[in-house]
């Protein structure tokens, strides 16, 4: 994980102690289970919930909510936290739609993505990542309104299944 000194330059004090508490709590997937507890989490992935492609991005929008945070995929139908699939290789653009909010997205010690590491932007500056680990990956999504003080960060939980190119 990066320093602290550094995402506070990033991200701001006022951000910085919500993001880093951040829990790794297991979130629930579109069928309705929770698709990392699963024997093979692989066979959750179909199309309805598969998210870009080797050759199309997959974008995942970064949201402030009443309750927390929220990530969705651009996948029709896409659940505010949902569990969804990329395939190896694909790009993965985490962004933010929502006017002054900044984002840290953390995959805990192993992320399926390159480069590694926590994935920190905002509304404007959106990060993209590269699908090269396959396997079920818990992450939280930390995000929070860009000035303010107390209050106004929050988090969530969800699931990234990352299959084989077939």
């Amino acid at each position: 994980m990066k320093s602290p000194e550094r995402m506070k330059r990033k991200l701001g004090a006022a951000m910085l102690v919500p993001l880093l508490s951040i829990g790794y709590s297991i979130a629930q997937s579109v069928s309705g289970k929770y698709a990392c507890s699963e024997p093979n989490p692989l066979q959750e992935c179909n199309a309805s919930n598969t998210c870009g492609s080797a050759a199309a991005a997959c974008t995942v929008d970064v949201k402030r909510t009443r309750d927390g945070a929220s990530t969705i995929a651009s996948i029709p139908n896409a659940k505010s936290n949902g569990a969804f699939c990329v395939k190896l290789g694909t790009t993965v653009t985490w962004k933010s739609s929502d006017k002054n909010i900044g984002f840290l997205i953390d995959l805990g010690p192993s992320s399926p993505f390159e480069p590694s590491g926590p994935i920190t932007g905002g509304s404007d500056r959106s990060v993209s990542v590269v699908a090269k680990n396959p396997g079920c990956y818990k992450y939280s999504a930390g995000a929070c309104l860009s000035g303010e003080i107390y209050g106004m960060c929050g988090t969530g939980n969800a699931e990234i299944i990352v299959r084989g190119a077939n």
